[in-house]
């Protein structure tokens, strides 16, 4: 077999960087998105400071007229960098559909090659799904976080030392996920491919065991990898939701935990009403995203491991030279 002029990553690499405006569009509209998100525990602030202390309804007309207005742009800021990150993630798949069909045509060739091509197109759709979904918008949410939990700061120290904490915890819960799961993802990956390639030897040769009378022994061992990748997966979805669930737990307990501590703080008169409700919406938002990542990690490693073995393809795997067209007969 002929070297590839590049490798796999490198290929896949240059395919991403041609939606290099793509992303720097999804990254504008990401930092406006973030800094609308402030809007809501703003406008509590004022309504509980303001203009319940001033009683003026003009003011909360003229409030409530701006929140709606930035609401709005909000909304179609966020839609518009879902719609190009659906468009980054349908043309990388345009990209690479016909180079690894290709691939998976010559699986005879490359299996005696040592080459897996079992999974190549699922591995191609790990990714796409992977760039058309809100993952992709967590790379540019989450530095934000430090910033949301400064203006806590600015309310109150110790509110701000509380939102501290929950952000480590659920970095922490992060950690535990990557790799307490790791194993469980890469044994149900390893069962479904066996799985598959069972399947897909048996409908090669399905003749010749109808032929032989191997059907009934045959499905026995196909339905026991089958049984074994279903337990697999199960285990796996098991594990990673005990983290989801416990990260989205402890983030609504913060909120209440960060609203206590505000009330505390009211009756002490070292803050405001509308701080202490602000304060309870800002850390919500703030580890959102951690949340968020947490809550996709599935998603996430499957496309990190799409990718490994994909590069592996498409670097063993080089693209067909250019051919003349030459005339019809």
């Amino acid at each position: 077999m002929r070297s590839s002029g590049k490798s796999g990553v490198d290929e896949l690499r240059a395919v991403l960087k041609t939606s290099a405006a793509g992303f720097l569009a999804i990254g504008l509209f990401s930092f406006f998105v973030n800094l609308l998100v402030l809007t809501g525990p703003l406008f509590m602030l004022q309504i509980y400071d303001r203009v319940l202390a001033s009683r003026s309804e003009a003011t909360l007309v003229a409030l409530t007229g701006l929140i709606v207005g930035l609401y709005l742009i909000m909304g179609v800021l966020d839609h518009l960098r879902s719609r190009i990150a659906a468009r980054i993630g349908a043309r990388f798949q345009a990209r690479f559909d016909k180079r690894v069909f290709n691939a998976v045509l010559d699986r005879a060739t490359l299996h005696a090659q040592g080459i897996s091509t079992v999974t190549g197109m699922r591995d191609l759709d790990a990714i796409q799904k992977v760039l058309s979904s809100p993952a992709v918008f967590t790379a540019f949410d989450i530095p934000w976080t430090p910033l949301f939990i400064f203006v806590i700061f600015t309310f109150h120290p110790w509110m701000g030392m509380l939102g501290v904490v929950g952000g480590l915890i659920l970095v922490g819960l992060t950690w535990l996920n990557q790799n307490g799961t790791k194993e469980d993802q890469e044994r149900a990956m390893i069962a479904g491919r066996q799985s598959d390639e069972m399947t897909q030897t048996l409908q090669k040769e399905s003749d010749t065991v109808r032929a032989l009378g191997m059907r009934r022994s045959v499905a026995s061992r196909w339905q026991l990898l089958r049984d074994k990748a279903l337990e697999a997966n199960i285990h796996y979805s098991d594990s990673n939701g005990f983290y989801s669930i416990a990260s989205k737990t402890f983030r609504v307990f913060l909120q209440s935990a960060i609203l206590a501590l505000g009330a505390y703080l009211v009756l002490k008169n070292e803050i405001t009403a509308g701080a202490m409700i602000a304060s309870s919406i800002i850390i919500g938002r703030a580890l959102a995203p951690i949340e968020g990542a947490i809550g996709q990690w599935a998603l996430i490693q499957r496309a990190v491991q799409g990718w490994r073995q994909l590069s592996e393809l498409l670097g063993r795997v080089p693209e067909e030279d250019a051919r003349t067209a030459l005339p019809k007969p």
